[in-house]
């Protein structure tokens, strides 16, 4: 399992190849639209893998979790190679494999960290211990990136403050948005006679999310097209608002389906819409040739507060447990309100990016000298 996990996250490159291709294939006045809607498709294949993972449970057995993925590659496999034309963009240079192993290392001790926090103790020797490991090998590896000749991330570029203001508003929302993945199924399984939750079996958990993944649909295009009208700053600051609502509706107010359902559409608009200005608001902060390794972190930076939030959530849930095994109510509504205030965090990241032109007129100044780091 562990080994194609790897394999699986290697191909997680494909987002940011797709990004470099859009940029260089599409026409300016489509670059936005085609970025967000990409964006989206990662929201959207997330919250649709859960909801179909109960179906296919109850009517098939846990092989055909694997099977059926592995059909849809293979036709996407073929697809790539007959349809997706090559970039013409190149960036020459060589393999940083130091700085590969060491930002490696950095993430593994960071989110094996994260991830064990909630069974080890988020004050337990280990936990702590790796966590130093981290922050030792991330400064270690900055070090080496800002020597390198050809790094495998430009450090430079990473201070850039449309990138930086960027990344921290994509870290806060994943902290939320993938913490709701855990939260609203388990919430709404929990038996009726503990008082909260609604009894839902793991197909109906699923239903849940479908207004998450609805909306991810239809608002990243939106967001897409609000960038090219706007700038990607104002679907940005209204995606992580938006998202910040549906906590605090969480928060306040779940006892009814509806409740759950109208938080669970708030969360795909909210969604929606950051993710697609979050990738339009990197491809205009970066050169051409940057376009790939920049939005990969910011993908990455994703990822860390998506895994931070959820540990955060099962560890607030594990420390409010009734005798029966399940959390009380309480554990909840705190996990909803600390997502909440995360994502208000968001709203302030997001305020400080730089506000971007309308994205037809930035593609077109794209190859400008890029803006003094802040």
């Amino acid at each position: 399992m562990i080994v194609a996990r790897v394999i699986q996250g290697l191909g997680g490159a494909i987002f940011p190849l797709a990004f470099g291709i859009v940029r260089d294939e599409f026409p300016p006045q489509r670059v936005a639209g085609g970025i967000a809607l990409i964006s989206g498709l990662l929201g959207v294949g997330a919250g649709l893998g859960i909801i179909l993972a109960g179906p296919i449970l109850a009517h098939l057995d846990y092989h055909w979790l694997f099977w059926i993925p592995l059909a849809v590659i293979a036709v996407t496999t073929l697809a790539t190679v007959l349809v997706i034309p090559e970039s013409p963009v190149r960036a020459p240079g060589e393999v940083d494999w130091s700085g590969a192993v060491l930002l490696s290392l950095w993430l593994i001790s960071l989110l094996v960290a994260i991830s064990e926090a909630p069974t080890w103790g988020w004050l337990s020797g280990r936990t702590l211990g790796l966590l130093a490991a981290a922050v030792v090998l991330a400064l270690a590896w900055i070090r080496v990136e800002m020597g390198s000749r050809s790094p495998l991330v430009d450090i430079k570029m990473m201070r850039l403050r449309g990138v930086w203001t960027t990344n921290l508003a994509g870290f806060l929302l994943g902290f939320g948005m993938y913490s709701s993945f855990v939260l609203i199924p388990q919430f709404v399984e929990t038996p009726v006679s503990n008082g909260y939750g609604f009894g839902s079996s793991v197909t109906q958990a699923g239903l849940f999310l479908i207004p998450s993944t609805i909306a991810m649909m239809v608002a990243s295009p939106l967001g897409g097209r609000l960038s090219g009208r706007f700038g990607s700053k104002v679907p940005l600051v209204l995606g992580s608002t938006i998202t910040m609502l549906a906590f605090v509706l969480l928060a306040m107010a779940h006892s009814a389906h509806w409740q759950v359902y109208l938080a669970a559409l708030l969360l795909g608009v909210g969604v929606g819409f950051a993710f697609a200005s979050m990738a339009n608001l990197i491809v205009e902060a970066v050169r051409p040739d940057q376009t790939g390794v920049a939005t990969g972190m910011n993908t990455v930076m994703r990822t860390i507060g998506g895994a931070l939030g959820g540990q955060v959530a099962a560890s607030i849930l594990a420390a409010s447990l009734l005798a029966d095994g399940l959390p009380n109510e309480r554990g909840y509504t705190l996990s909803f309100v600390i997502m909440a205030l995360a994502l208000a965090a968001g709203v302030i990241a997001s305020l400080a990016v730089p506000g971007g032109r309308p994205h037809h007129l930035s593609a077109v100044t794209s190859a400008a000298p890029q803006p003094s780091v802040e």
